[in-house]
């Protein structure tokens, strides 16, 4: 039990240490991911369509 305790109030201290961001960072890198996301998704969704239609036009 004495080794979990130990355990927690290292990690405490460590968690001490860290350097977190601002709720403005927070929310600036999330928009980010979201947005690349979208796009991402919207960019393979295109080329999903695409390539779809010119299977059934070409091949099928």
């Amino acid at each position: 039990m004495q080794r979990l305790i130990n355990y927690l109030k290292g990690t405490r201290v460590e968690l001490s240490y860290v350097n977190w961001p601002t709720k403005k960072q927070t929310r600036n890198y999330t928009l980010l991911v979201v947005g690349i996301s979208l796009l991402v998704a919207a960019f393979l969704g295109f080329f999903d369509r695409l390539f779809t239609f010119l299977l059934q036009t070409f091949i099928l």
